[in-house]
């Protein structure tokens, strides 16, 4: 049973949608070098080795697609979505603690913690934005010292990409967190399209490499 929202003078923002541009790219590639090897072992193999070339395929591409593809993070006025390799989470701003970023970037919620794996951390750029950052501080330690020539001041201290969508996420918890709409518990919902042809596959495998 669905819930009415009441209406709001709050402005109404489309849902935003975070994934990993190299994920992607890379799942592409992992899938297109999987269909060419087990394409090849299918239609020039012989004895067992086509029907183990179709098992690793249906073992390996959810897998593929599971870690590279699949992965994203959906946020709107109400709640974030966290679509990860097995599962979704679905967070009412309401029940959201924080969204933070160290090694990885996760949501606490109700005492649990949540990976965002469509959101990469990357330490070598947090060290570059970090260095930028210091040297944007610098130019306006210059600038308020009074007189003589301006420097020229980037419009923002830059930000690693990871740093700064975590920071997004915050602050539409914080803001979101009130609505009536955003009320509610985390649900969490496995997702067996994935984990269910990757088992089947994989115990195939097993089986005929065990008979060969």
């Amino acid at each position: 049973m669905s819930s009415q929202q009441q209406p709001t003078d709050e402005p109404v923002h489309h849902d935003r949608v975070y994934r990993s541009t190299m994920g992607v790219v890379s799942g592409v590639l992992l899938l297109a070098l999987t269909a060419w090897l087990c394409g090849d072992a299918v239609l020039r193999g012989s004895g067992n080795t086509p029907w183990i070339a179709v098992a690793v395929a249906v073992c390996a591409v959810p897998l593929i697609v599971a870690f590279t593809i699949r992965p994203a993070v959906f946020a709107d006025d109400d709640r974030m979505r966290v679509r990860n390799p097995f599962r979704i989470i679905e967070l009412p701003w309401a029940a959201v603690d924080a969204v933070r970023s160290g090694y990885s970037a996760e949501v606490l919620a109700e005492g649990s913690k949540y990976q965002l794996w469509s959101v990469p951390v990357s330490l070598r750029e947090r060290k570059k934005a970090n260095r930028q950052r210091l040297r944007y501080e610098g130019l306006q330690d210059r600038e308020q010292r009074g007189p003589g020539e301006k420097p020229r001041l980037p419009a923002e201290p830059m930000r690693a990409s990871a740093d700064r969508i975590v920071d997004e996420l915050q602050r539409m918890a914080e803001r979101g967190a009130e609505r009536p709409g955003a009320q509610g518990s985390v649900r969490v919902h496995w997702s067996y399209e994935i984990i269910a042809p990757a088992v089947v596959g994989a115990l195939a495998l097993i089986v005929l490499i065990a008979t060969r």
